[in-house]
């Protein structure tokens, strides 16, 4: 995946979180963790969602047990990873 499309997904990834958390792009920093966002499980429930539209994916995400999903959501950095390694999986 070329840097190019790399900064896409994270830029991407960054202003669905902080629509969600109703902050500026600029505050979304890499390590947050999304409760540090002010995201609740609803707002998570929707960034998800809205991720699998913008990135055309599905998400392994288990809503009722997200300790249990294939899709890391303890960070920021950690969800851009996620997305990337789905869309390199998609091939």
């Amino acid at each position: 995946m070329s840097d190019a499309v790399k900064e896409s997904v994270r830029d991407k990834v960054v202003a669905i979180l902080a629509e969600q958390a109703g902050l500026e792009p600029a505050a979304v920093l890499p390590d947050a963790s999304l409760a540090g966002l002010g995201i609740d499980s609803l707002g998570l429930v929707e960034t998800i969602f809205a991720i699998e539209e913008a990135f055309d994916l599905q998400v392994p995400f288990n809503a009722n047990d997200p300790k249990d999903s294939e899709f890391d959501i303890s960070t920021v950095d950690t969800m851009v990873r996620a997305v990337e390694s789905l869309i390199a999986a998609k091939g």
